[in-house]
C-alpha cells in the first residue's frame, strides 16, 4: 500500500505551509505529496513563489510530486490558470474540476476526490483520455471501490483515508459572510480557522467545519484499521489530507500498519493519540453514515 499526502486544503500563513511540506519531505514515509491550491484561487498568491523550492525539496527527497487544480472553477482567470497549469507543468496535474480535463485529454494526468467517479464506465472513460491515477469520492463505501479496481485494474485508485471529509464546494464563501464581509472583501478571513471552523447544530452537537466555499466534516476520517481490506480489493494508495495535527506521525502511523510492524488497533491508538480528542468516521467505507465510526475491519464483501 502506497501513502500519498493531499493538498493542503486551508489557508495557512505562505511560511507555514512551505516548512509544513519541508518536514513532510525530510520526514514523512509517503510516495506521494500533491503541492497546489484546491478551495480557493485567491489564496494561491501568497504561497505561489513557494511553490518551486518545496517541489524541489519533495523531490530531492525521493517524493514524487502532484499539482493539485482547483475543485470548483468559475472565473475567466481561474480557467487561464488551469489552461497554464496544464500547458507548462513538467509534472503530473490532478484534476479536481471536469473543466480541467479538456486541457489534459490524451496525456498522463491524475483525478482528484472532488471529480464524481461513481461507475465503471466513468472510470474506463477517464483511462482512455489519459487518467493513470484516481482518487475516489470519499462517499464510496467498499463494495463500489471493489468494482471500480476489478472493473479497471490498469488505474491506481486512491481512497481518501485520513482527514476531515470534502462534502460540498461553493461559489459562495461562508467564512466571508460570517465575519459580515463580502466574497470580493473577504480579507481572507478564512486563516484564522487553519483546521476548519467548527460548526454546532441548534442542539450544540458537533455537525460541519467550514474552511471558505468548502464545507467538511467535522470528524477526521480513519481507514487506518482498513488498509490490510482495501489492499485485497485493489486500491492502490491511501490518502492523507493535511490537518494541524502532527501529519508526519500521522504518516508513520499509516506506514507502520501497511507494513505490519503495528496492529491496526494499535495504529488507531496513536491516531487518538496524535489527534487529541478529534472524533473518527468511517461510515462511508460501510454504506452507512458518514460521520459514523464502526471498529473493527471494512466488510468489503457487502
Amino acid at each position: 500500500m502506497k501513502l500519498t499526502l493531499g493538498p493542503v486544503l486551508y489557508n495557512w500563513e505562505p511560511e507555514v505551509w512551505r516548512d509544513f511540506y519541508f518536514r513532510i519531505a525530510d520526514e514523512a514515509p509517503v510516495d506521494t505529496v500533491c503541492v497546489g491550491e484546491v478551495v480557493c484561487s485567491k489564496r494561491l498568491p501568497f504561497f505561489q513563489d513557494l511553490v518551486p523550492e518545496v517541489v524541489e525539496r519533495l523531490a530531492a527527497a525521493g517524493k514524487e510530486v502532484v499539482l493539485s487544480s482547483l475543485a470548483l472553477i468559475t472565473l475567466e482567470r481561474e480557467r487561464k490558470q488551469m489552461a497554464a497549469l496544464a500547458r507548462d507543468a513538467c509534472l503530473l496535474v490532478e484534476a479536481n474540476d471536469v473543466t480541467g480535463l479538456a486541457h489534459l485529454m490524451g496525456r498522463p494526468h491524475a483525478i482528484g476526490p472532488y471529480v464524481n467517479v461513481y461507475n465503471e464506465a466513468t472510470l474506463a472513460w477517464l483511462a482512455r483520455n489519459g487518467a493513470r491515477r484516481v482518487c475516489l469520492p470519499p462517499e464510496l463505501p467498499a463494495a463500489s471501490i471493489a468494482a471500480l479496481a476489478r472493473g479497471c485494474p490498469d488505474v491506481e485508485l486512491e481512497v481518501w483515508s485520513f482527514g476531515r471529509v470534502p462534502l460540498a464546494i461553493s461559489a459562495r464563501c461562508y467564512h466571508a459572510r460570517l465575519h459580515k464581509l463580502t466574497k470580493d472583501n473577504c480579507q481572507f478571513v478564512c486563516g484564522k480557522d487553519p483546521d476548519g471552523l467548527a460548526t454546532d447544530t441548534l442542539d450544540g452537537q458537533s455537525f460541519l467545519s467550514v474552511n471558505g466555499v468548502q464545507t467538511l466534516s467535522s470528524t477526521y476520517a480513519n481507514l487506518i484499521r482498513d488498509i490490510a481490506e482495501l489492499a485485497s480489493i485493489g486500491v492502490a494508495s491511501c490518502r492523507l489530507s493535511p490537518q494541524t495535527c502532527d501529519m508526519v506521525a500521522v504518516a508513520r502511523s499509516f506506514r507502520d500498519v501497511a507494513d505490519g510492524v503495528l496492529s491496526p488497533e494499535e495504529g488507531e491508538r496513536n491516531l487518538d493519540r496524535i489527534c487529541n480528542g478529534i472524533s473518527f468516521s468511517n461510515g462511508f467505507m460501510r454504506g452507512g453514515v458518514g460521520a459514523d465510526y464502526h471498529a473493527g475491519a471494512t466488510p468489503v464483501s457487502s
